[in-house]
């Protein structure tokens, strides 16, 4: 890409004509100098300006701005104008932190965080060796960079090889952030297992990539034990949180070795070993992603495509050393793999919580984080609950909330909320501080990622929380971030501008009537390339050459549009759409996010297809949310699942979900039209979710195929009744 060069010939002010410019004439050369400066300026300055004097589109030969982003043709002179770049970093796609280019792999981010920080909190835990819980208690980044030594050269003691790969199979707590470090020091590849997945996911994962040391706990160790002699790659389990006597001993036949943690840690400091420094191309990672069908396939990321999405966000989002933030999010999901590169960068502390999401605001209240990231699951039960808890607290409050509510949301439009300060201090201290108190009262700092944010629940997390709160959109295969909000940016309902790292085009869908061309909003299917792209699925080129294509863009699945200011709004799935009996498509995921507001609903699945013109719900019930409308109601039952198929109930949620549909602005066809109410929750270990949280639409319809069916009948006979 040329860089941007004025045409404009600037005059020697030293030479002797300059003497005879009149006042006007000085006047003309100034502004032609301000402008030409304006040309030159940067595209971020020039994108945030307040100024009324914008620099001309055509001061590049390939630039156009559109505030957040800037757009460029696809291929110089020819190409069509539809590549989106941040305005942060418009001529350049970022690969290196701006401030530190001499980090290139995880093993240097970590090295810089040890030197800048080493006497610093960084991984805390409440869980004590015996197993109670008590306050946090601290391990500096020094003391975290002498285990992380410790372990990699324990791991070198029992032959393990430069390049292996080496499983981590466990929930979050620091042992598995020290691993992970080791692996990067001594050029290992670290591959997360779910501690959720069955034995034949386990077993899969580890034969594909040929693990040659799994890290477990003593929970996760039955399940690798009960499939040993089907993994054959494995030499070393590596028993977490597991004490000597309780470790069993494997006959020598096996050639498995089983240590605990601490021993391992033990060997290592008796045979410490120079690092074997990775280099930015070598692979770090391989993330298996469940998916919604089919096996898992191994995402293969470099070192370089973890620091260049870390320092791509660093342009939007940065943090300090005095912040401290909450690990719960499962670390073997890229969003918060992502997010402790980020943490270490800036020498953040780093808290785990206990392992149960139940206890997960008692871990809050005793950390008081300043950061916070979460899912949109937990951001609408958060919101549901409030509302719901202010509904149910008198008319006075609930006023008193309203009030406080639109004033804060007026005065945020107004554009009153800057640099972090309240725009409605009195507000926060009457109403909104003891709704912060919730997440611990400190929160600074929110990001919603893996599925859409309503913009209704974003609203109310902005003035509730206050801070700095953004919703990014990314995936595995990126790396984590593809684009997020940038700070200041009022609107919701979308998910930001592109990644410094990298450039988004949006390729039409003819079979869905999206295309590039479409006005107002160009739409299409996300494409996204640059240095956070990943390298391919490990051991699957077929696979790979469906979602990359030769021009180096990931085809990413999602349909997109981009809104003013060169935002990017996700509106659809490609995969994920079926048609209606009609001829309508029904993008299902959205109806089930819009349903996900009310109040009776803890998760839904929206069901549909060809042979029938309309659209049915099961509902997993909020099972507190339905005994208090029961008793609302003066209803008797002897069990909940006797509440749960009584018509009145189900009347009562097909009500409140109609009228939240109403307010989300849902077209006919979207509503659902009858629905099944459930006690069990859609999760892992039933089959019904993905680790992140999504859920798997065929297996759903197999598990509720009788009463999907039911419904059916149940509006076909409705429907003969009134013909």
């Amino acid at each position: 890409m040329s860089s941007l060069k004025s045409k404009r010939a600037i005059p020697e002010n030293g030479n002797q004509k300059g003497k005879e410019f009149t006042s006007m004439d000085s006047t003309t050369a100034q502004r032609r100098l301000n402008t030409i400066h304006a040309h030159l300026v940067s595209a971020v300055e020039s994108a945030f300006s307040h100024s009324h004097l914008r620099s001309s589109p055509t001061a590049a030969e390939f630039l156009s701005e559109q505030n957040y982003s800037v757009v460029l043709p696809e291929k110089l002179q020819t190409g069509k104008w539809n590549v989106y770049r941040s305005a942060r970093s418009p001529l350049k796609l970022v690969s290196r932190f701006p401030d530190h280019p001499d980090i290139g792999t995880l093993h240097d981010n970590f090295l810089l965080a040890v030197d800048f920080f080493g006497d610093n909190n960084y991984l805390g835990t409440r869980i004590r060796v015996d197993g109670t819980v008590g306050e946090y208690k601290w391990m500096t980044y020094r003391e975290a960079a002498t285990a992380r030594t410790a372990i990699g050269c324990g791991l070198i003691h029992h032959g393990i090889l430069k390049g292996s790969c080496i499983g981590l199979y466990f929930i979050n707590r620091p042992e598995w952030i020290i691993a992970d470090h080791a692996c990067s020091a001594y050029s290992l590849i670290s591959v997360p297992l779910y501690d959720t997945l069955g034995p034949d996911a386990v077993k899969y994962i580890i034969n594909h990539a040929e693990l040659k040391a799994v890290f477990c706990v003593p929970q996760t160790l039955n399940p690798l034990l009960s499939i040993l002699s089907e993994i054959p790659s494995v030499r070393l389990i590596v028993v977490v949180g597991g004490m000597e006597n309780e470790v069993p001993s494997l006959p020598s036949s096996t050639g498995i070795q089983i240590v605990t943690y601490s021993r391992l840690l033990n060997q290592g400091r008796s045979y410490l070993q120079p690092f074997c420094q990775p280099k930015p191309d070598d692979i770090a990672t391989i993330c298996y992603t469940s998916g919604t069908t089919g096996t898992p396939k191994g995402v293969v990321l470099t070192h370089g495509n973890l620091i260049a999405n870390a320092a791509g966000f660093s342009l939007t989002v940065k943090f300090n050393p005095t912040d401290v933030y909450i690990s719960y999010l499962p670390l073997a999901h890229i969003f918060e793999r992502f997010n402790q590169i980020n943490l270490a960068h800036y020498g953040v502390a780093v808290g785990f919580y206990q392992g149960d999401n139940m206890r997960l605001m008692d871990d809050l209240a005793s950390l008081r984080p300043t950061l916070f990231c979460s899912v949109p699951r937990l951001y609408n039960r958060i919101y549901a609950g409030i509302l719901n808890a202010v509904k149910e607290s008198g008319t006075l409050k609930e006023r008193l909330f309203n009030a406080a509510y639109n004033s804060k949301k007026q005065a945020i439009m107004n554009g009153k909320d800057f640099l972090g300060k309240s725009p409605s201090p009195i507000w926060d201290r009457l109403v909104f501080n003891k709704i912060k108190a919730r997440l611990g009262g400190r929160v600074r700092f929110m990001a919603s990622g893996a599925s859409p944010l309503s913009p209704d629940v974003m609203d109310f997390l902005k003035i509730c929380f206050g801070g700095h709160i953004i919703e990014g959109y990314g995936m595995t295969e990126t790396s984590c971030v593809i684009s997020c909000m940038d700070e200041g940016d009022i609107l919701s309902g979308h998910v930001g501008s592109p990644n410094p790292a990298c450039e988004i085009k949006l390729v039409d869908v003819p079979e869905m009537n999206y295309t590039s061309d479409d006005q107002p909003y160009p739409r299409g299917e996300i494409c996204v390339r640059g240095p956070i792209v990943f390298q391919g699925y490990y051991k699957d080129e077929m696979q790979t050459r469906e979602v990359l294509d030769e021009d180096g863009w990931l085809h990413t699945g999602d349909i997109g549009l981009w809104h003013t200011g060169g935002r990017l709004k996700i509106i659809d799935r490609k995969k994920n759409i079926f048609k209606l009996a009609q001829g309508e498509y029904i993008a299902p995921e959205k109806i089930e996010n819009v349903y996900a507001k009310c109040k009776f609903i803890a998760q839904c699945f929206i069901y549909g297809d060809s042979l029938n013109s309309s659209l049915v719900a099961i509902v997993s019930v909020d099972q507190d949310a339905l005994k208090a409308w029961a008793s609302s109601q003066g209803l008797k039952y002897k069990d909940l699942e006797q509440l749960c198929n009584d018509p009145r109930a189900r009347a009562a949620v097909q009500a409140e979900m109609d009228a939240v549909g109403r307010d989300a602005q849902l077209r006919g066809f979207e509503f659902a039209k009858s629905v099944t109410l459930v006690l069990e929750p859609f999760t892992m270990e039933n089959g019904l979710l993905t680790p992140t949280f999504k859920i798997k639409r065929a297996q759903a319809k197999a598990y509720f195929a009788k009463a999907i069916s039911n419904m059916y009948v149940e509006l076909t006979t409705s429907d003969s009744s009134h013909v």
